[in-house]
């Protein structure tokens, strides 16, 4: 059948179409192909670079233009930020191999899909470790005008508003070399981001923290020293011993801390030059008005050091504070000058006259006959205290044995008694019919003296040069006031050998004599003349 002359031949538009899309999508899919071949696919990701569609080469120069970002420490705790460029590092794929190798074994038929592909090559990065090492020493953490090394924690001096207190460490912020090189070589290779170099640890660290138990147990030993307030009293005086000195006599070595005794010595040493009394000249106001200088003698305050030193040391180690007293050999009637106070025997070996003072007060005063000048036998000037008293003592000599009821002696073996065998007393007897050093006594002087005087009660023995005794005749006018007297008519006594008491168990023991303290000038006390007689 013929057609219309009039109807228009068609053409299978769709089916062309189609057959064009197909074509396009073939070429395009082919295209994709061919170029994944040389490329990697998209969502690829080496070693955390994100390699979508890039070449070889552009995976190499994608390394060259990588930055690591550095978080540095300022001093105060903020945060300062440095790069370095993989430029100025040489930094490069080490070989192309396994980069080759996942740019072959990528699958390139479904490079039109969403691709996730994530990458690790173990030891392909690399760099120059010259100019790495070099980029690393740049950093603001090794300038000296920038980084400040840190400091350990330690017990500042002492202070008197504070003591010993611990002062803590600091940061500081100066980089360990080593480990911030390690640090940043590490995340370079890994091609890090960013590293925080604090995070890392690469700071130095001080060694001794203020949580560090040794130090706070040598802190806690040094306050328990600077809280120490000791008091002496000497009179109206006070020797303060206080955290402030004692701080400057402790030594610390490690976690044991000591007490110097040699410092100790010293103070007990300045305490003795200022108030030991003992072997020190004395200005006395005799009963006559007149001042006498007496050098010696063994009374006053005498401290014995070493026995203070030591019970001063042991009383500070254990944190003590407190009055305290010291340790005395000998004491004094009172601190201060006169240190003999208001009750003493008054002696005047020139007046052959004695006084005794009880509380302020003339209780007494009497002749007396003293050491035998003529063979040599002279009573020692100087200030003494009563050693002790005997009631019916029994003196001693080389052919006698003589009881006397009163003896009361102060200058070792020298001493006051009553002398019932002698008619008279003062006058110039003591030149040839002395005693071997003792004051002798008329009986009930002595007995008056024993029944007010006590052990220690100081005993001033001087001469004074104006008051000797005037002798004069039966009935002439009585002497002056201060001077002894012995009539005329009056014989001598024989010469009687005075005895020398025997031992007795109230007899304390003699005590060392002290060792003199270096700035103190320390007189050897009077030897006392042979066995009394």
């Amino acid at each position: 059948m013929k057609e219309p002359k009039n109807v228009k031949k068609r053409f299978p538009v769709l089916p062309a179409v189609l057959g064009c899309a197909l074509v396009a999508a073939a070429a395009a899919y082919g295209g994709g192909l061919f170029y994944y071949q040389s490329h990697f696919l998209p969502g690829t990701v080496v070693d955390r670079i994100d390699v979508s569609g890039m070449t070889m080469e552009e995976v190499k120069d994608q390394v060259q233009d990588y930055s690591l970002c550095i978080e540095e420490r300022k001093e105060d705790g903020s945060i300062l930020e440095e790069e370095i460029q993989g430029k100025d590092i040489a930094l490069s794929y080490s070989s192309e191999e396994p980069l080759q190798k996942l740019l072959e074994e990528q699958d390139t038929r479904t490079w039109f899909l969403p691709q996730s592909a994530e990458h690790t090559t173990e030891g392909l990065i690399a760099c120059n470790e010259e100019k790495l090492e070099e980029q690393v020493r740049k950093l603001q953490g090794f300038q000296k005008d920038f980084a400040k090394a840190p400091t350990d924690a330690y017990i500042a001096d002492y202070t008197p508003e504070e003591g010993f207190q611990i002062v803590p460490e600091t940061q500081g912020n100066l980089l360990d070399e080593s480990k911030t090189l390690e640090t940043i070589k590490g995340a370079v290779l890994a091609l890090e981001e960013r590293v925080n170099l604090e995070e890392a640890g690469c700071y130095e660290t001080p060694q001794v923290t203020s949580e560090d138990e040794d130090l706070r147990k040598v802190q806690e030993k040094l306050q328990k020293y600077a809280d120490i307030q000791i008091t002496y009293t000497f009179g109206e005086n006070q020797e303060v011993l206080n955290g402030q000195t004692i701080s400057e006599w402790i030594h610390v070595d490690g976690t044991d801390v000591t007490l110097d005794q040699v410092h100790v010595e010293a103070f007990v040493a300045s305490l003795r030059k200022k108030y030991d009394s003992i072997f020190r000249p004395r200005t006395f106001q005799t009963s006559y008005g007149k001042e006498v200088t007496i050098k010696e003698g063994d009374y006053g305050w005498w401290m014995n050091a070493d026995q203070e030193v030591q019970e001063l040391m042991e009383m500070i180690e254990r944190g003590e504070s407190g009055a305290r007293t010291p340790v005395y050999y000998q004491t004094a009637d009172r601190y201060g000058t006169p240190d003999y106070g208001d009750t003493y025997v008054e002696i005047n070996l020139t007046a052959q006259h004695l006084f005794f003072y009880k509380d302020g007060n003339l209780l007494l005063e009497s002749d007396f006959v003293s050491g035998n000048s003529s063979r040599g036998y002279d009573t020692p000037a100087g200030v003494y205290g009563v050693t002790y008293k005997q009631r019916n003592a029994t003196l001693t000599g080389e052919n006698y044995r003589t009881p006397v009821s009163y003896w009361m002696p102060f200058n070792r073996n020298i001493g006051m008694h009553d002398a019932s065998w002698r008619g008279s007393f003062g006058s110039n007897i003591y030149k040839t019919n002395g005693s071997h050093g003792c004051i002798n006594l008329p009986p009930s002087t002595a007995r008056e003296i024993y029944e007010n005087i006590e052990k220690g009660t100081p005993v001033i023995c001087y001469h004074l040069p104006g008051t000797e005794p005037v002798v004069r005749e039966k009935g002439a006018p009585p002497a002056e006031e201060g001077q002894g007297e012995a009539l005329a008519e009056n014989p001598e006594i024989p010469p009687a050998e005075e005895p020398v008491p025997e031992p007795v168990p109230e007899v304390p023991v003699e005590e060392p004599v002290p060792e003199p303290v270096p700035e103190v000038p320390v007189e050897t006390p009077v030897e006392a003349p042979p066995a009394e007689g």
